[in-house]
């Protein structure tokens, strides 16, 4: 046991003993429990290591009572302990040990511990100062713990010492294992990397003490993925360990990379991490065709631009790595065939380049290579990096339409040739074997109007009709050829006719418009310079000429001069023209066009004499009348139109009321006839009284002949009206017939509301004698009232009393048909 004691001298100090037991003991008990297997000199030197020492020295201090102290040198101090973790024992752990050189033993000091974990983790029995752990410590979570020891007197707690600080040190084990934060790894490297070549470094962990023992101090290994790759033992780094790795072998590694700490020894913990490792591709494969040499065909009737075959050049790399370009080198057919490269398939494709011809050549020879475009230094020894093929194309020989010897026709004719007149002559021929012979034909839909015909043995156009160079100077036809047996394959060549020309046409005035001539014109003054058109071709130096008309050569009034240019000048001969003597002069001219044959025509020019100013502008060209109508003025005639719209709009407004107004006839007749009842309650003069009613209505009821929903409700259910209820036939005015009809289809309509005639004869007056006079009551209730005394009442009570009258005949006859 060891011991560490505090000396002080005065009155009322203390001396504290820091006392650590069972040192020996305790380091024993802790290597037997401890994860690790650390040595025993280790840890049992650990375990006496004794912290740091300080030696104080004290000024002098005056006490209360003018007494001088005298504060002693310190000796040895322990404030630095140590406790194993992870300690596991059935006891708990003593720490060390306080003791006061003023404590007799006789209990009257006490020890107070206090910082972090005092009373939880780390307790002090205040009689002995023995201080405990009561916990096992982690020092992981903890390193370290600082204390506070005091000492105190029990019965006043009164400080005999001050409070002196040390701290408890959680002493590591290796109970740890390593570990990587970052892993699974995934890594790549190229494909035929050198030995040694750097993968990827692997880092692991360890939450042990680095700066005691070997806890923390990691080795790599590899446990997977020899002999391929290798760890370096410190510092993790992956490296290929075997020359010459081929992706197109094998392209994915499962590597397995162990840490372990204690430096590798036994004992240590470890863990372990994967690591997946990719070989990326290099150019390293030339590439290379499957067969040295391949046949294809080829029909003579495949045009330009058709596919013969394809083939492709096997390269086992990736990527830009494996791309492929082909060229033609060599070849009879190189002039007759090209190559071009799927970018989809990356192959080969032999196009036809110009037409093949079975009876000229039946075979042709391609050399074809293939090559790398992106080709790696580092292996450009490996090469050649391209590979040849050669291609064979047989032609196959087929049933070949005619062929035309030119490639279209273009022929002339004059117009108004007579019908027979030949054309021209296409030939067409069999190129095939069979040389078969050729029958020609027009197809009707390039000659719709049948101009020409062909002679279907030789090929001679001939015209069927006339034709007009102004109608259509172009036809434009086609001529079909098609061999004689075989398949019956034909072609077809374009065949243009033009139209000669033939001076048919006399020339006539360019433009139709009359001449306006002022009426004070001077003499020898030029209204009008005329020119000529012809449908016609004009020839070279052919040109119009101008002629006044033999009748009007000798005129007075006008001439012509010819310009010698196809225009032609007119000139006034007088003056003192007046519209309203002749305000229009027709001026007759022949135009001669001098072709072959010429051809001449006569053109009447029209010149209409007009009324101008002082500067010859024209003012009007129309006969001015004398007299002017009679007439109404703007504002009359404004007037007008708005009384007539006025009244239309009357009009219009009256029909749209009467029309609103006839709409619901049915439904306001019943409402009349509803209310003409209600107003009964006035004894008034009877049937002759009619200005509380209209008897027309009445006497028409074929509005209400159908059932007619009410409006002063929504019904839930519709009733149909029952068969047995009669009504009264058309055009009938038997009003009492027409009564009882509408009271039984009130009777029996549930959605009847029973309040509308009810309700306003329920009060007649105080005192009344004769009750109410409403006939849907005196109908629907059970009254033996007898109203046979309305007899004795006069005249004016007549129709009530026929009415009345009947009740028990009209109640039998509803209850016949409700039976029914």
């Amino acid at each position: 046991m060891a011991m560490l004691m505090m000396k002080r001298q005065g009155l009322g100090l203390l001396r504290i003993f820091l006392v650590l037991l069972g040192v020996s003991a305790l380091c024993s008990v802790a290597l037997g429990t401890r994860k690790g297997n650390a040595s025993l000199d280790q840890r049992g030197h650990r375990h006496r290591h004794p912290g740091h020492l300080s030696l104080h020295r004290h000024k002098q201090k005056v006490g209360k009572e003018g007494q001088v102290l005298h504060r002693s040198k310190r000796g040895w101090v322990w404030n630095q302990f140590f406790v194993i973790e992870e300690y596991t024992g059935p006891d708990p752990v003593l720490v060390g040990r306080l003791h006061s050189d003023v404590d007799s033993g006789d209990g009257n000091i006490k020890y107070i511990l206090s910082g972090e974990g005092a009373g939880t983790i780390f307790v002090i029995d205040d009689k002995t100062g023995n201080i405990h752990a009561t916990k096992t410590l982690d020092r992981e979570e903890q390193a370290q713990y600082t204390l506070t020891a005091q000492a105190v007197a029990r019965d006043t707690n009164k400080p005999l010492e001050p409070p002196s600080e040390f701290i408890v040190k959680v002493q590591d084990i290796n109970d740890n294992p390593p570990e990587f934060p970052h892993g699974p790894y995934y890594a790549r490297v190229p494909e035929m990397s050198n030995v040694g070549t750097s993968v990827l470094q692997v880092t692991a962990t360890d939450a042990d003490d680095p700066t005691y023992g070997n806890s923390a101090r990691l080795v790599y290994s590899i446990l997977q993925g020899q002999p391929y790759f290798s760890v370096e033992p410190q510092t993790g780094i992956i490296r290929t360990a075997l020359p010459n790795m081929d992706r197109e072998a094998r392209q994915e590694y499962d590597v397995v990379i162990q840490a372990k700490d204690m430096g590798g020894h036994m004992g240590g913990l470890s863990g372990t991490t994967e690591v997946k490792i990719t070989l990326t591709d290099v150019n390293d494969n030339p590439p290379k065709f499957p067969q040295s040499v391949y046949s294809m065909s080829v029909s003579e009737d495949k045009v330009a631009g058709e596919e013969v075959g394809r083939l492709k050049a096997k390269d086992p790399d990736l990527g830009d790595n494996g791309l492929v370009n082909y060229r033609l080198i060599d070849g009879d057919g190189i002039n007759m065939f090209e190559l071009t490269t799927d970018s989809e398939t990356r192959e080969a494709v032999i196009k036809l380049k110009k037409m093949v011809d079975f009876e000229t050549k039946r075979s042709y020879t391609l050399k074809v290579e293939g090559s790398n475009p992106h080709i790696d230094p580092q292996f450009l020894a490996w090469g050649p990096y391209k590979d040849e093929a050669t291609i064979k194309i047989s032609v196959e020989d087929a049933d070949e339409p005619p062929v035309f010897i030119a490639s279209s026709y273009t022929f002339e004719v004059e117009e108004n040739a007579p019908p027979g007149t030949p054309v021209g002559r296409v030939h067409a021929k069999d190129t095939d074997v069979a040389n078969n012979p050729v029958r020609y034909m027009i197809p009707r839909y390039t000659d719709v109007e049948q101009f020409f015909s062909i002679n279907a043995e030789d090929g001679m156009i001939t015209t069927t009709k006339p034709l007009d160079r102004e109608t259509q100077p172009w036809h434009n036809i086609s001529v079909s050829a098609t061999e004689i047996g075989g398949h019956h394959q034909d072609t077809k060549v374009r065949v243009n006719i033009k139209v000669k020309d033939v001076n048919d046409n006399p020339p006539e005035f360019a433009t139709n418009n009359e001449v306006l001539m002022c009426e004070t014109v001077a003499p020898g003054k030029v209204i009008e310079t005329l020119s000529a058109v012809d449908k016609d071709e004009m020839a070279y130096r052919q040109h119009f000429t101008f002629n006044l008309a033999p009748e009007v050569a000798h005129n007075h009034n006008f001439s012509l001069k010819d310009n010698r240019d196809s225009t032609a000048s007119i000139y006034v001969l007088r003056k003192g023209f007046s519209r309203l003597t002749q305000d229009v002069y027709y001026l007759p001219i022949e135009i001669n066009d001098n072709g072959i044959p010429a051809m001449s025509s006569t053109n009447t020019l029209t010149i209409r004499v007009c009324s101008c100013d002082s500067k010859d502008t024209i003012l009007s060209c129309n006969v001015e009348p004398y007299v002017l109508p009679a007439g109404l003025s703007t504002g009359a005639l404004i007037a007008i139109l708005a009384c007539i719209v006025i009244l239309l709009a009357i009009v219009v407004l009256f029909v749209a009321l009467r029309r609103q107004k006839k709409e619901p006839l049915i439904v306001f007749e019943e409402e009349d006839i509803r209310e003409n009842i209600i107003t009964y309650d006035d004894e008034g003069g009877g049937e002759e009284d009619t200005e509380a009613f209209d008897i027309a209505t009445l006497q028409n009821p074929d509005g209400a002949n159908g059932f007619l929903p009410r409006k002063d409700i929504k019904p839930e259910l519709q009733y149909p009206i029952r068969p047995g209820i009669g009504r009264p036939a058309a055009n009938s005015v038997d009003v009492d017939d027409f009564i009882k009809t509408r009271i039984a289809e009130a009777d029996s309509d549930p959605t009847a509301p029973p309040y509308d005639s009810i309700q306003i004869y329920g009060y007649e007056g105080r005192g009344s004698l004769a009750g109410s006079l409403s006939s849907l009551e005196s109908v629907t209730t059970e009254s033996d009232l007898d109203y046979d005394y309305l007899q004795s009442w006069g005249p004016r009570f007549k129709k009530l009393a026929d009415l009345y009258g009947t009740k028990d005949c009209s109640i039998n006859d509803a209850d016949d048909g409700e039976d029914s």
